[in-house]
């Protein structure tokens, strides 16, 4: 049955998600970072093997900014989805790529535009991020983790149930995962050690 789907992109577990859902459609959840390749996140993934076999017709997504943080893998993406005569619709837009079945010249534009600007926002809020933390350093404010929690290996653990699936598969690098998870690569080792 062909249907419609829905992806839906937050960056971290505490981030709200519920201004993209909709129960009305086949959800494809990722908590991934917008710089992760669209093809490289797991919904993402399963979305694609939807796609190729049929049973997705319509993808909806709220912003372009779900897609990706990068304009090349963002632009990639709906290139990959046109190719596969996939109606890319962005609903904060009202956008569909596709018109009685052909490309919609006016979607690439603006797309291809708010492609770049969501790079430049993520950069920019690495800069901020950047700046926060070293004012906070001169202030004495930012100590980073405190120095001699005890927890258990379970306790450590129930923090990153969502992520241990992914870094349980063995087919992504410690740099993958960290980019995927925002996990750092040492608490990494640490989970797949206790795994």
């Amino acid at each position: 049955m062909i249907t419609t789907a829905k992806y839906i992109r937050v960056s971290s577990k505490g981030q709200n998600e519920a201004r993209q859902k909709d129960s009305s459609m086949v959800e494809y959840f990722d908590t991934i970072s917008g710089v992760i390749p669209f093809t490289e996140r797991p919904e993402a993934i399963r979305l694609l093997e939807d796609v190729r076999t049929g049973k997705i017709k319509t993808i909806v997504v709220h912003s372009v900014d779900r897609l990706g943080r990068n304009a090349y893998d963002i632009q990639t993406t709906m290139e990959l989805l046109n190719r596969e005569d996939i109606n890319l619709i962005v609903e904060n837009l009202g956008l569909h790529s596709r018109i009685d079945g052909r490309q919609n010249p006016i979607f690439k534009m603006i797309c291809d535009l708010l492609a770049n600007v969501s790079q430049i926002e993520r950069e920019s809020i690495k800069e901020r991020i950047a700046e926060g933390i070293a004012i906070a350093k001169t202030k004495g404010k930012y100590k980073g983790r405190v120095k001699g929690i005890i927890e258990t290996n379970e306790e450590f653990l129930s923090k990153y149930k969502s992520e241990i699936k992914l870094i349980k598969n063995d087919s992504f690098s410690l740099s993958q995962l960290n980019k995927m998870t925002n996990i750092s690569i040492n608490t990494i080792r640490k989970i797949k050690s206790m795994l």
